[in-house]
This record gives C-alpha cells, structure tokens and sequence, in this order.
C-alpha cells in the first residue's frame, strides 16, 4: 500500500468550491491558526489559484497523477475559450 503526503510540488485535484475539478500543483500552504487554512496551486497552465485547504485532494507525486484525469485534464477555460471551443465543433 502506497501513500502521498499533502505537501509541495504534489499533483492535486480542487473537490470543492468555485475551482471544483481543477488539477493542479501545490505551490504553498498558509496557516491560519482559528481560521481557514489556504492552500495555493498552480495549474498546467500557469494558472495561481487559492482555495481552502478542505477543498483539496492529493492525486499523485510530484507533477505526474495517479489516476486518470477528466476530459481537459482539469484545466479550467476562460469564457472565451470555452465558447470558441463549442462553436468549433
């Protein structure tokens, strides 16, 4: 039985929130003693986001995961993007 720890440089994927579905990898933790704890990551992108440490699940070791992805490997599309991407098909 195998195990990653909840630490920097690993793959995670956001279970919750406004970037629910998003994969990523942590950049740094902050502490909040009383409060919430925030938890910043960069997606494949470039993208820096930040979202509560609840919100936040370990899915591989360094930047390769150890599951299979969605479609879109997690990337979140801006509105633009998104847009162009349906009327292309």
């Amino acid at each position: 039985l195998d195990y990653v720890k909840f630490e920097a440089g690993n793959t995670v994927m956001i279970s919750g929130g406004n970037n629910m579905g998003r994969v990523g990898i942590i950049q740094h933790r902050e502490r909040h003693p009383g409060s919430f704890e925030i938890v910043h990551v960069k997606d494949a992108v470039g993208h820096i986001f930040a979202t509560r440490l609840q919100n936040v699940f370990v899915i591989g070791k360094g930047n390769k995961p150890w599951i299979s992805l969605p479609k879109g490997n997690g990337i979140k599309l801006s509105i633009v993007e998104d847009r162009n991407k349906k009327m292309s098909k």
